[in-house]
């Protein structure tokens, strides 16, 4: 084996679409080259281990935010026991700001941005020679219609196991400041008719969960309808055996068209990604995110009571010029909407991103390690920040793991971010944990909590109860027989 592609993923559910595309597009090379993932976690003398039993001369790593670390102690081991392998990395993480990285350092050359021909290109320089001079290569954006796809890629096993990524776009035009996106021109689309028989051909070979990565799905309506209907007639074909797909929206750019074809997708079928971000307009404003929140809050409020589709819907926070009342305000008004989730996530400094110039004016401090995780801004302190950070991780267990769907609106109430703050404190004495809460236990906790702000004992353990939750008084037959969410919906989730 000449070259080995590599990576560590963050689950062994999650199958790298970047690698792939890096395997599909080396051309006379791709006989020589293979891909090993890994996950994060494993340790790293069994990784270099298992790399260097396919003897490679060259070894490209795909790098993100949640491996570099781990990833940059892969390269050093390797760098000391096998210094004659050449080590390529590339992937976001280390495509800004290099000099600062280790990693960076301790590799022989790096792919900056897009690798599908830049990769390749070089590889076959460092083993036919001349050997690049340069170190830092500008990965070249080709028009999408010469990348080769790679979905003849993903094994019988990644098929049967794991969640397919797939993109009909790449790019996005719109420029908020804490996203990577934000530094494209515009969303290229990949020609739609090979994208479909792409698509086919998976379903074909067995595929059911269908995840994509285009940043804006709705943004061209007439390739969204195309591409949904695909998944409806796989859904009318095959109604015992049905598809998932998961796409990220727009959310105030849903018209007419999308919403009938949205209505017409069965319980356990579909389900969306929709970033809010924040519902202060000046703090949109600061982060250059153009939204109609009226239009924003009617789509989710219609997705939610018109259609069958899972809303995932996320907010920030730590934006500039976002206090811990205006985060409330804007938590609450998403809690009245009622999406199924609300991914409650804590502003994290991608490299690259425009994010960085409102560091001084508005006092951002960051964690100099990665996932580089906003620490304090001059409106949020440390402490105040980190009670929003255990905030998140409870919100998780009891609200977004759906376990508790009865309880937790009792725990809302008219306050919501008031009353789940005041449960995350509260918890948070009582466990001094955020992770490694057992289910029992935890719903033991809300039962406790439920208590402590005024419900009767025997009032308490019923309402766990009938969320199959807790195992309070619930025969074993019923705890067996409650279902969050449809089954594959619940294993995409799960992913």
């Amino acid at each position: 084996m000449t070259i080995l592609l590599s990576t560590l993923n963050a689950r062994y559910t999650h199958a790298s679409l970047g690698l792939r595309y890096l395997l599909a597009n080396m051309g006379p090379l791709k006989e020589e080259t293979r891909i090993q993932e890994f996950v994060i976690g494993a340790k790293t003398t069994d990784v270099v281990e298992k790399l260097l039993s396919y003897e490679p001369k060259v070894i490209g790593f795909g790098v993100y935010i949640w491996n570099v670390d781990e990833t940059t102690k892969v390269v050093a081991m390797l760098k000391r026991v096998a210094p004659h392998v050449t080590v390529v990395l590339g992937g976001p993480e280390v495509s800004f700001e290099p000099g600062e990285q280790s990693i960076v350092q301790l590799a022989d050359y790096l792919v900056t941005g897009w690798g599908d021909v830049t990769f390749p290109k070089l590889c076959g320089e460092i083993i036919s020679g001349p050997k690049p001079l340069m170190k830092i290569h500008a990965g070249m954006q080709p028009p999408l219609p010469e990348i080769t796809m790679p979905y003849a890629l993903y094994s019988d096993e990644d098929i049967a196991h794991r969640t397919l990524y797939v993109e009909a776009s790449r790019g996005c035009p719109f420029k908020c400041e804490f996203c990577l996106s934000s530094l494209d021109k515009t969303a290229w689309p990949f020609p739609l008719d090979a994208f479909l028989a792409e698509m086919e051909s998976l379903h074909a070979r067995g595929a059911r969960l269908f995840k994509f990565v285009d940043r804006t799905f709705n943004l061209n309506i007439k390739t969204s309808l195309k591409i949904m209907q695909f998944f409806l007639d796989k859904l009318e074909a095959n109604p015992d055996d049905p598809v998932y797909a998961h796409f990220e929206l727009v959310p105030d750019h849903l018209p007419e068209a999308l919403k009938e074809t949205i209505a017409k997708f069965p319980p356990g079928a579909l389900q969306f990604e929709i970033g809010i971000q924040s519902f202060n307009p000046e703090v949109q404003a600061l982060v250059s995110r153009r939204q109609d929140n009226a239009k924003a809050a009617d789509n989710i409020r219609w997705l939610c009571t018109q259609s069958h589709a899972h809303l995932h819907v996320d907010l920030i926070a730590g934006l500039p010029g976002e206090d811990v009342a205006s985060f409330a305000r804007g938590f609450d008004q998403l809690v009245a909407l009622k999406p199924h989730e609300i991914q409650f996530g804590i502003l994290k400094r991608l490299r690259g991103t425009p994010i960085i110039r409102h560091t001084e004016g508005f006092g951002m401090v960051f964690d100099a390690y990665a996932p580089y995780t906003i620490l304090a801004t001059r409106l949020i302190d440390f402490r105040t920040m980190q009670r929003l950070v255990r905030f998140a991780r409870y919100w998780d267990l009891v609200a977004n793991s759906g376990r508790f769907a009865n309880t937790i609106e009792h725990m809302l109430g008219a306050a919501p971010f008031e009353n789940f703050m005041a449960f995350s404190d509260w918890i948070y004495t009582k466990t001094d944990a955020t992770h490694r809460i057992a289910l029992e236990r935890l719903a033991k906790l809300v039962a406790e909590w439920l208590q402590v702000t005024g419900m009767g004992k025997a009032e308490a353990n019923a309402l766990l109860a009938s969320d199959y939750a807790g195992r309070i008084d619930v025969p074993a037959e019923k705890q067996a027989a409650a279902v969050v969410a449809p089954m594959r919906q619940a294993r995409h989730l799960a992913a």
